[in-house]
């Protein structure tokens, strides 16, 4: 199917391929318009967070779930209701060789890090401290030590710069041995 102008005729031609006589339609006056669309968007609190009426300018912290045309904001506890996703906290533990002094190690780590703090023996089964709230270092033996975080992007990376601070380190002590 396609435009053709002939002799000054515009003309729909639609070619068939059968055996059939070609259909020639001429053009339809069609009037100009124009469409207009409205920017803004709307989302649906539901479940929890739906139970608090908020006030004007408030804001409210949720997900935000998009289905076909309609924007819904959920807490996420209530992800599972509305899907087959289930959301899950992942505690992870590394256990790394070091042979060094514990203290020596917390003192270079306060020397990178902002935020060292000892943990009580009774909390942590034996020397300890926490690096920026998130990692925790725990002394296991004369050979091991051990890192425990829950899984997130920042924890991840904290956790990641100090394995490196503790690998560079220990580097460091077999370099001067």
């Amino acid at each position: 199917m396609f435009m053709a102008d002939i002799a000054g005729v515009r003309v729909l031609y639609t070619g068939d391929y059968s055996r059939e006589e070609d259909c020639h339609l001429c053009a339809a006056e069609i009037p100009q318009f124009s469409l207009y669309f409205n920017s803004e968007k709307m989302a649906k609190t539901i479940r929890r967070l739906a139970e608090k009426t908020l006030e004007v300018g408030e804001s409210v912290s949720g997900l935000l779930v998009k289905k076909a045309f309609t924007c819904q904001i959920m807490a996420l506890d209530d992800l599972h209701v509305f899907s087959q996703l289930s959301t899950e906290n992942i505690s992870q533990r590394i256990t790394i060789a070091y042979n060094g002094a514990f203290g020596v190690l917390k003192h270079r780590l306060k020397h990178i890090f902002e935020s060292v703090e000892s943990l009580p023996d009774e909390e942590s089964e034996g020397p300890a401290f926490r690096v920026h709230e998130r990692l925790t270092v725990k002394y296991e033996s004369e050979k091991h030590i051990s890192l425990h975080w829950r899984s997130d992007p920042i924890s991840d990376m904290v956790s990641d710069s100090v394995i490196i601070s503790i690998l560079l380190i220990l580097i460091l002590i077999t370099s001067y041995c």
